[in-house]
């Protein structure tokens, strides 16, 4: 059924799959750790983040690094990883507006924390 050059080929992928998925998690683990606050998503989205991450780390490095070639498993492969999965961690906090909060009573900003804090004082003034 499959000649012993398409078993090799497959065998590979797969390989190469279960590697991506491992370090996409290690990568998306690291990222989560140093980036500080409450974290978004679960398993699957930290592996995708780190999976996602490695490509503009290691892209963005061979980039501007000319004539180097990066590869995902090496320690300045998993430096460049992380960063790029800190970058796409900053960024998805930074638009589903988990940083900021609008503002009330005319302030420019109010931390999402200390927002809840005011709220709830405001509301037991009331009553």
């Amino acid at each position: 059924m499959f000649d012993e050059n398409m078993t090799r080929i497959l065998q590979e992928a797969v390989n190469e799959m279960l590697v991506w998925v491992g370090f996409g998690t290690l990568v998306g683990l690291a990222a989560k750790a140093i980036m500080p606050g409450k974290d978004p998503g679960g398993a699957v989205s930290t592996m995708l983040m780190g999976i996602g991450g490695s490509v503009v780390g290691c892209g963005t490095l061979m980039f501007f690094w000319d004539g180097a070639r990066v590869t995902p498993i090496s320690s300045i492969g998993f430096l460049a990883a992380t960063g790029g999965a800190f970058i796409l961690l900053f960024f998805y906090r930074l638009l589903s507006g988990s940083f900021f909060a609008e503002a009330e009573d005319g302030e420019r900003w109010l931390h999402r924390r200390r927002r809840r804090r005011r709220a709830r004082g405001l509301a037991d003034e009331t009553y």
